[in-house]
């Protein structure tokens, strides 16, 4: 019987690595596709001279100033609005919780668009400055959101969280529109395009400021998933076996805020991500987080790099933002999760 479950246990250990595998590789192909995806096209061998430093002067701007930004921001985006969501997948034992339908990343984007109708978006410090201000307000939306659904005698309901979170939301993005009223015609514009899920920090500094936060949370995340774990059982099984439960919750759910708010301050309102993904690893690897969130992350990744790629190749030489790509993708599966809930 030992002798078995071992086998069994070998096997899954090696699925699980070839899954992984086969997403990186996926990232890796997109990631050469997307390079050569825009209104100017390079040809491979042009990329690969560019990357070299022998490329003209054009390529070179095209290139490393443009596409290369935008590329890693989306893999950056998409690793971290899925590592995100999948934490709150686990901490309230719900398969729709998202930071999007939650509410976090509506209140990220409601300082963001605070910020810039008083500064401007292209000076260095507000760029630093940003991810700060998206984690405040996403926290801020979080704290309201876990005080209106907990309840003493009964904790915090799974679906009693999702509801007050879909209320949040829509106050806190009434309140963004109202906002865009007194906006001019040019930071009007691109509050649309945020709203819409456009990734507008297309530039090396936007991806310098984003990048510690997942640097940090990341790695901090997959420490806690033997947490997580303990944490997706019912809270008196995650009692009796020794878990400090408000304060590991606490300590996650600031985790999963930051990745969120500093995701949502460069990519713009882009949701269903952080829903997606973890729901497909799920599928590939099970439910055990030492796997589910680095196939989180890269399912995450891969999502977000082929939905940018699309919604630059789409409609040439105009291009959509992201998010409507990811909303088409997600929406429908969404409403499929949703029926499966409810039977």
């Amino acid at each position: 019987m030992e002798a078995r479950t071992s086998r069994e246990a070998k096997r899954k250990s090696a699925r699980s690595a070839a899954v992984l595998a086969a997403m990186g590789l996926f990232i890796v192909a997109m990631f050469v596709i997307s390079m050569n995806t825009g209104y100017t096209r390079l040809a491979p061998l042009d990329v690969l001279k560019t990357i070299l430093g022998m490329g003209t002067a054009k390529q070179e701007l095209i290139l490393l100033q443009f596409r290369l930004p935008r590329i890693v921001i989306s893999i950056l985006v998409g690793a971290g609005l899925a590592v995100s969501g999948c934490v709150l997948q686990g901490l309230t034992r719900n398969a729709l919780a998202d930071p999007g339908i939650l509410g976090i990343n509506s209140g990220a984007g409601l300082m963001v668009i605070l910020f810039v109708s008083f500064f401007p978006t292209n000076a260095d410090a507000p760029v630093y400055l940003l991810p700060v201000l998206a984690f405040a307000g996403a926290g801020l939306a979080a704290a309201l959101i876990y005080v209106l659904a907990f309840k003493r005698h009964e904790g915090l309901s799974p679906t009693r969280l999702i509801l007050t979170g879909v209320a949040v939301a829509a106050g806190i993005n009434a309140a963004m529109i109202v906002l865009t009223l007194a906006l001019d015609p040019q930071r009007y514009q691109f509050v649309a395009q945020w709203l819409a899920g456009s990734i507008w920090g297309s530039n090396w500094s936007f991806v310098s400021a984003l990048f510690p936060w997942l640097l940090v949370l990341l790695p901090f995340v997959i420490w806690k998933a033997g947490v997580l774990n303990v944490l997706n059982l019912s809270e008196h099984t995650a009692a009796g076996l020794g878990a400090p439960i408000e304060r590991e919750r606490l300590m996650l759910l600031g985790a999963s805020v930051g990745l969120a708010g500093s995701c949502v301050a460069v990519s713009g309102g882009i949701g269903f991500v952080g829903l997606i993904a973890p729901h497909l690893a799920r599928q590939l690897v099970g439910p055990r987080h030492q796997i589910l969130l680095p196939a989180s992350a890269l399912a995450g990744a891969l999502l977000m790099i082929t939905a940018d790629t699309l919604a630059r190749l789409i409609m040439q030489p105009s291009e959509i933002p992201t998010g409507i790509v990811v909303a088409v993708i997600g929406a429908p599966y969404f409403l499929y999760l949703l029926a499966k809930a409810r039977s």
